[in-house]
């Protein structure tokens, strides 16, 4: 029976792990920690102030309820609307102090909720990326920094903790009914942008397979990284269809050009470097997450997508 803290209780993904593990068979005790209170309270689950960048915080909820588990998804989900300083704080400072808070207390497994961005966003990635190609980031990119450092932690933690067995989850674009962030608002437009002389690839996972394979990360044995995405991507192109829109091609110059006058400006949160991420994206092989962690995505990307569409709350 796993005793399970998951930081992040309270957002948008943290509350439903917390009410998937609240119900499972093989969990005693989950505790929500968070710092702020939950839209509604899951019945059988424990709510507790706690702050990941502060180390004495998540400490003393290991301690308080003898947790054995941690699921790991307390972390900054739209990136460019805080500072990068405050970004840092919460996704590799809170990542730390987590860690080292685990292994200090004595917990036996973490689950941590990496990205596809770890990966980076780099011409010459394979066409589907498995989990023994290198986590590379982009240093202009502060998000896929910040997920490189974080695997770069997890990494030194393996050599000289292997007490604190690790499941990493390098999940692809999440979708969901109320899902509604930067790259959702790609879609708002009369037309797509395309990048010329790139489909731009997305893998897309729906919200219930990335809390099924969380559930499975916590309560099964077996360590490691796995990418977590439905079977298959759709192109910029074939997602435009898929809403009834057009495309207009956009050179790669150009489009930096014009991300840098928009910034300098303040008519964009973006800069050039968003460019690399509409251009390489990250297409996740999700083979290891089937055959190792046992967890199969009940949708494909295609699927994901089209219960977006079908779904979303406007």
């Amino acid at each position: 029976m796993r005793r399970v803290l998951v930081t992040g209780g309270s957002g948008f993904l943290g509350s439903s792990a917390v009410r998937a593990l609240a119900g499972h068979p093989a969990v005693e005790v989950v505790v929500a920690g968070d710092i702020r209170p939950p839209v509604q309270a899951v019945e059988g689950a424990v709510y507790e102030t706690c702050d990941v960048t502060e180390k004495a915080s998540v400490a003393s909820v290991i301690a308080a309820h003898r947790i054995d588990t941690i699921v790991h998804l307390a972390a900054i989900v739209n990136p460019g609307t805080l500072s990068e300083d405050v970004e840092y704080k919460v996704d590799v400072g809170g990542t730390r102090n987590v860690l080292e808070a685990a292994v200090a207390g004595g917990v036996a497994r973490i689950v941590v909720s990496s990205s596809g961005a770890a990966y980076g966003y780099h011409a010459d990635s394979p066409e589907w990326l498995t989990e023994d190609d290198p986590v590379r980031g982009n240093d202009e990119f502060s998000y896929s920094r910040h997920k490189r450092l974080v695997e770069e932690m997890l990494a030194q933690y393996r050599a000289e903790h292997p007490e604190l067995g690790q499941v990493v989850l390098r999940i692809g674009t999440i979708l969901g009914p109320t899902v509604k962030n930067q790259i959702t608002a790609l879609w708002d437009g009369p037309r797509l942008l395309v990048v010329r002389g790139s489909d731009s690839p997305f893998v897309f996972v729906w919200v219930d397979d990335v809390v099924g394979a969380i559930v499975a990360g916590a309560t099964g044995d077996v360590t490691g990284a796995f990418n977590v995405a439905g079977d298959g991507c759709l192109t910029v192109p074939e997602i435009a269809r898929r809403l009834g829109k057009g495309t207009v091609a956009v050179p790669p110059g150009l489009l930096a050009f014009a991300l840098r006058v928009g910034h300098a400006l303040r008519l964009t949160v973006h800069g050039p470097e968003r460019v690399g991420f509409l251009q390489y994206r990250p297409v996740l092989d999700n083979t290891r997450l089937k055959t190792m962690l046992g967890y199969t995505p009940g949708k494909t990307s295609s699927e994901a997508f089209d219960a977006y569409v079908q779904q979303r709350v406007r």
